[in-house]
């Protein structure tokens, strides 16, 4: 059915329903955006007007827009094999990816657990911690410690681990289990806390709630929510010690810090910790294809393969041919095109874009690894005073983020947590990119930091 621009406007606002998003800002005659191409780092709307998508898309298209040959090796697949499941059964592109994956991952990391996407991947993971311990002779292991402003998914099971309050409010009461301990803001210590204290958090939340009670702990590499928290020196080494210690499982939730982010294949590689699950989604397939799964250690996945036992748990698209034979042919592609090794190449260009934006009064902090860095605003840079709701509202909402896409970027005004800005380019992008952002990114920020001087 051919549409207008008008109809496509009309057709959204009558039966599309956005997800995170306030419908009723549509409802007085704005229009909802409409992306409808891309090539590379960029996108046009239906009005033909391109923007530079600074967070490739929701964090996952890394080999950027446009690439027809990774998504020709779907059309391919649909040709020989469109569908067929993974429960019971297998298919060669499922078992070639599978293989693929565990070459390229950390340690003993060789069995892989197919979803559809990075919530299902997570509610998996939890799922098969809980099941892990009761096979193994310890039923009451069942709770799961995250971080606080971690946000691991929607479905009702990972919500319990996300660790924000305003997604969790509207669906409790939920799953049962789920603790939290501070997250890595080293911006904004507690008072009293070193960085050398926030692994230790962990040890004394295990303790709280019983040993015996603890299945997991949930960790991104780089927690997203709040503003790409990175971890302090030894972190994560420490975090491996104490789920050992404990016999707790360690998931290193890489929906978003996997398939070259962060400068690696993994985000584990990056600071150098062997857990033992792995979530991961987004970038396995550049968004060409949805597609997510859980990697396993091999001592995880040993009492699953013992006598009769079985993970009972499933998806019916998870590890769908088509998305497994375009997800081959984007890892092919960043292997070949040397992606993740642009990401190291150009990482201090990127972040040295970011960190000259520090003169702007409103510019409080900038941190991140990788092509995954956020800017942190406050209202005053010497006392690190942060907005109130309301000053959030109009800074984020009512100006930034329109005025950002107005002028041709697309990143993320965040309020989850203090106000942040976060930039997550395609992995392609090179330092005129940067150039590009920053042409945009710093007079929209000095016109917010002369607004609320005034």
């Amino acid at each position: 059915m051919a549409t207008t621009t008008a109809s496509l406007q009309e057709l959204a606002k009558n039966h599309l329903w956005l997800h995170f998003s306030r419908m009723g800002d549509f409802q007085d005659g704005a229009e909802i955006p409409i992306i409808v191409r891309g090539e590379g780092c960029h996108v046009w709307d239906e009005h033909g007007n391109r923007y530079f998508d600074g967070l490739s898309a929701l964090f996952c298209v890394n080999i950027g827009h446009g690439r027809a040959d990774v998504a020709q090796a779907g059309a391919r697949q649909a040709e020989e094999l469109g569908f067929f499941t993974n429960w019971s059964y297998a298919h060669p592109r499922a078992i070639e990816l599978a293989a693929r994956i565990a070459d390229l991952a950390p340690g003993d990391l060789n069995r892989v657990f197919f979803t559809s996407g990075g919530g299902e991947a997570v509610e998996s993971a939890l799922k098969l911690a809980r099941q892990y311990h009761k096979l193994t002779g310890n039923p009451n292991k069942t709770k799961v410690i995250a971080r606080e402003v971690a946000y691991h998914g929607t479905t009702l099971g990972a919500l319990s681990a996300t660790g924000i309050t305003a997604l969790r409010a509207p669906f409790e009461p939920f799953t049962p289990g789920g603790c939290h301990v501070p997250n890595t803001n080293q911006y904004r210590l507690r008072p009293g806390y070193g960085p050398e204290m926030l692994a230790d958090a962990v040890a004394e939340r295990i303790e709280f709630e019983g040993p015996e009670t603890v299945a997991a702990v949930i960790m991104e590499p780089v927690q997203n929510a709040g503003g790409c928290f990175t971890p302090p020196e030894g972190y994560f080494q420490r975090i491996r010690e104490i789920c050992d210690e404990y016999d707790v499982l360690m998931i290193s939730d890489e929906v978003i810090c996997s398939w070259g982010r962060l400068g690696e294949w993994f985000g584990a590689q990056r600071y150098g910790y062997q857990p033992d699950l792995i979530t991961t989604a987004k970038g396995i397939t550049s968004a060409y294809a949805p597609l997510g799964a859980v990697i396993a250690s091999d001592r995880v996945a040993k009492p699953f393969l013992e006598g009769k036992n079985a993970f009972l748990h499933g998806f019916t698209f998870a590890g769908h041919p088509i998305a497994c034979a375009v997800a081959l042919a984007n890892i092919d592609v960043m292997e070949h095109e040397r992606v993740i090794e642009n990401v190291r190449e150009h990482e201090p260009a990127f972040r040295a874009m970011l960190d000259s934006l520090r003169d702007i009064p409103i510019v409080g902090d900038v941190r991140g690894a990788g092509y995954f860095q956020a800017i942190e605003l406050v209202k005053d840079q010497e006392t690190k005073e942060t907005f109130d709701d309301d000053e959030s509202e109009w800074l984020l909402r009512e100006f930034l983020s329109g005025e950002l896409f107005r002028r041709g970027l697309i990143c993320r005004a965040d309020d989850r947590g203090d106000p942040v800005i976060q930039l997550s380019p395609p992995l392609i992008a090179q330092p005129e990119h940067f150039e590009e952002i920053e042409g945009v990114l710093r007079p929209v920020l000095e016109a917010a930091a002369a607004r609320i001087r005034g």
